[in-house]
Formats: C-alpha cells, structure tokens, sequence
C-alpha cells in the first residue's frame, strides 16, 4: 500500500511566498497526501490565500502560538501520515512528481530520509546535499527539514520540537535523533526548494547572536561530560569566525545595494 504524507506549512504573515508553497504541494502527483498548514494568526493576505485553496487543504487552522517550534508541534499533532515533512511558507517543491519520486526511496527500516535540496537566495538556486549523520552532527546541523521526510514514529520514539528554541529548534532535534541512534538515508534526488529568507538564515548581529546563543544551549543540554572540554574550545573560537563571516556577507549586500544600476 502506497504510504501516506503528511505535508505541513507553517506560516505568519506569509503572503509574498505562500501560494507558490501551497500550490506545489496540491498539484503533486502523487496523491496519498496530507496537507496540514498552520498559521500564526496572519494580519496580511495570508488568509486569503489559504482560503482560496482551501478546498485542496486537508486541515488549516490560525491562530497564536509560542514561535516556530510551537507551530511545527501543532502541525504534528494533526497528522496522520506515515511520514511527515515540514515545507515552510516560503520552500516548495522541485516539480509536480517530488513526492512520487521520493516515496520510491521511502521503506520501515530507516527513519529520516534525507533528500537533496536546492537553497534560493536572490533568485539564484544551488544545489546541496545534506551532510546527515556523522560527527560534526555534534557541532552543526547537517540536515534540511524542507527536504527530511521522517517517519511519524519517529516524533513517537524522541519527542517533538522544543519549544525553549525560536531558532535552532530543529537542530536541537535533529541532534537528539543522531544521539539515539535513529537511522537515516541520503538520497540523491532533489526534493525541495529552500529560500534562504526565514528566520535561520538572518545574519545581522542580534539575529545571529540569538541563533548562536541557542546553539551553544543545545550543546551543554545534550552532552555527556566527555564532550565538554571540546565543547568549551569550541564556543571560545566559532564566534569569532562566525562575527567576522557574516560581517564580511553584510558588507558585499550592502555595497551591491549601493552600487548603480
């Protein structure tokens, strides 16, 4: 029997984008889909948009929440899949047949599925391929959720997303599940499209500062004493290099931004 997705969008304030997420996922071909989007409370043509399409959506509520995290459990709550992904207001699908391609891949023994995934920034698209599981997991996330399609009892074995993270929230738990030992499979073919515009991808110095200062949090919650020391040099030289990289980022925007047309 074909496996059912759930897709969930969450959104706030996200009509610049929305409708191109929204109609990438109703148009799939494949069709044992789930289509869940949750919104924050949206004040701008968000509603309208949703609304519009609501026909095609399988549930959709608006309403507060505590943050992305908060929103993303909701979104959890509702599904009833077999697996789930997470494709934000501003993501969307490569073409009308990701699903159908992806769920060829899709089987009992693994629990995330790690596709690759296109990262859009001014227009321009670069193809990456998650790192996943390895090592460096201790330090960097090397996952995608716009293009990790986990299985729902994998939300049943380590929880969901903690809500004490507005920004790194899916590292803390994608770290969780590398920790416990949860199996994962790369594949090759691109699921998704990522625009590099959300929340995580702010590079601003209070933005930045905030991300950072989850990271670090993550880290000291979730290790073992050995890891500390490496910990501890770890924090002392990153943001340093962190500062100076997105520094240096917001000079080149800035002097593109001035430059003439």
């Amino acid at each position: 029997m074909a496996p059912k997705i759930s897709i969930i969008t969450i959104s706030l304030n996200s009509e610049r984008y929305i409708e191109q997420t929204i109609t990438s996922v109703t148009t799939q071909s494949y069709k044992n889909i789930e289509y869940i989007i949750v919104d924050g409370g949206s004040t701008d043509g968000t509603l309208n948009i949703i609304t519009k399409h609501e026909s095609k959506i399988d549930r959709w509520i608006t309403e507060s929440d505590d943050g992305i995290a908060d929103a993303m459990n909701k979104g959890i709550c509702l599904a009833t899949g077999d697996y789930i992904i997470f494709l934000h207001s501003d993501d969307y699908f490569t073409d009308i047949h990701s699903l159908s391609n992806a769920v060829l891949f899709l089987s009992k023994e693994w629990d995330i599925f790690l596709f690759n995934i296109f990262l859009s920034k001014n227009g321009k698209k670069k193809l990456y391929q998650p790192r996943g599981f390895n090592w460096w997991m201790n330090f960097k996330t090397g996952i995608f959720h716009q293009s990790a399609i986990c299985s729902k009892e994998l939300f049943l074995k380590i929880g969901v997303f903690d809500t004490s993270y507005h920004i790194a929230m899916d590292y803390d738990f994608f770290l969780r599940a590398y920790r416990a030992k949860m199996k994962t499979k790369k594949i090759t073919h691109p699921l998704s499209v990522m625009r590099l515009c959300g929340v995580s991808s702010k590079i601003d110095r209070p933005s930045l500062k905030e991300r950072l200062g989850e990271e670090r949090r993550i880290h000291f919650n979730c290790t073992a004493s050995a890891m500390r020391f490496l910990y501890q040099l770890y924090w002392l030289l990153y943001p340093i290099y962190k500062y100076s990289k997105s520094e240096k980022e917001l000079l080149e925007i800035h002097s593109k931004t001035d430059s003439p047309d």
